[in-house]
């Protein structure tokens, strides 16, 4: 069986071995914010993706901040990569900037359900989709993390997601046997939401990873938000800490609470009440756009954004809910 779907994402792998060679492994300090950094690197054409685990470890505020560059200056041609899907799409594919994809899991907020919105986005053929399963998708970033053109699955052989993604069907040259090559990712942009960073790049991630390790070693450009800064010592006296290296990172943001109104696992709980009314919101066009005007376009930066959710009091109830805390009057 033959796939139909549009390969986005891929280069020669010798050309990107060329590219991540030259690319500087010198530690400086890397400190910016969200929105220098996007305005002076985004392009037209230019492959994104985000690192994340479903409604957890989002870069909300990284993805924000996109939103906000591209209604000031729309970019042509973006393409975005959905690997693990969940919240970091309902923004993305709700802007209607974003005319074509790869996509797993996607636009679903777990028990919550899916905007209505972004069911149209797709139904009515508005993006223009390539499909994979989660495992797949993240295969793609890790054979480009090898350096390797693809990777060889049993994965997707016979299925209708098969059909519809851009692997090819190989023949194993020791069994004889039919595998599907699964071919190389390498995002243009990815933003990564992290527990601690130093100034150079080093990151450290408490819990769940998924593909994001391989997603850093992909990509030509790494940005990092994260809820903290800590000293390099951090690091230094326990490497064991450091999830991803500074040589792979392009850019540090500081941004307390920058997955909400997803969570951060043992900071702070997902904003259940905020993610219902925001799907509420997505029913329709009007409601969505006085949505983004009053949450996303209206705020100057992610502290007005958090104050409208309720504030650092409100934040510090998730953070206790996290963190299974409660009070001396609530025991």
């Amino acid at each position: 069986m033959e796939s139909i779907g549009k390969l986005y994402g891929f280069y020669d792998p010798e050309e990107m071995r060329d590219f991540f060679r030259k690319k500087s492994k010198k530690m400086f300090n890397k400190v910016t914010s969200l929105k220098k950094y996007i305005t002076e690197n985004l392009k037209d054409g230019d492959y994104i993706t985000a690192g994340h685990s479903a409604i957890e470890r989002t870069p909300v505020a990284a993805l924000m901040e996109l939103l906000k560059e591209l209604r000031v200056k729309p970019r042509k041609n973006l393409k975005y990569g959905a690997m693990g899907g969940g919240f970091s799409t309902i923004f993305i594919f709700s802007s209607n900037l974003f005319k074509a994809c790869d996509v797993s899991y996607t636009a679903g907020l777990e028990a919550l359900g899916i905007p209505r919105i972004i069911r149209k986005r797709f139904e009515t053929g508005e993006i223009k989709v390539t499909e994979w399963t989660n495992a797949t998708l993240s295969w793609r970033v890790k054979a480009a993390g090898m350096g390797l053109p693809f990777l060889p699955a049993r994965d997707l052989l016979t299925t209708d997601t098969k059909k519809y993604s851009a692997s090819k069907e190989i023949m194993c040259p020791f069994t004889s046997k039919k595998y599907a090559a699964i071919p190389a990712l390498y995002p243009d942009i990815a933003f990564i939401h992290v527990h601690a960073a130093d100034i150079y790049g080093n990151c450290y991630i408490k819990g769940t990873v998924c593909a994001d390790v391989d997603m850093a070693k992909a990509s030509k450009k790494v940005v990092i938000t994260t809820e903290r800064l800590v000293p390099t010592d951090f690091f230094r006296d326990n490497p064991q800490n450091t999830t991803i290296p500074f040589y792979l990172v392009d850019a540090v943001v500081e941004v307390p609470f920058g997955a909400h109104p997803g969570g951060m696992p043992f900071e702070y709980a997902m904003d259940v009440e905020f993610l219902k009314y925001m799907i509420k919101m997505f029913e329709n066009e009007n409601s969505f756009n006085d949505f983004m005007e009053k949450y996303i376009y209206g705020c100057n930066d992610f502290i007005e954004f958090i104050e409208l959710c309720g504030g650092i009091n409100y934040i510090n109830k998730l953070r206790h809910k996290a963190l299974q805390i409660k009070t001396f009057e609530e025991e």
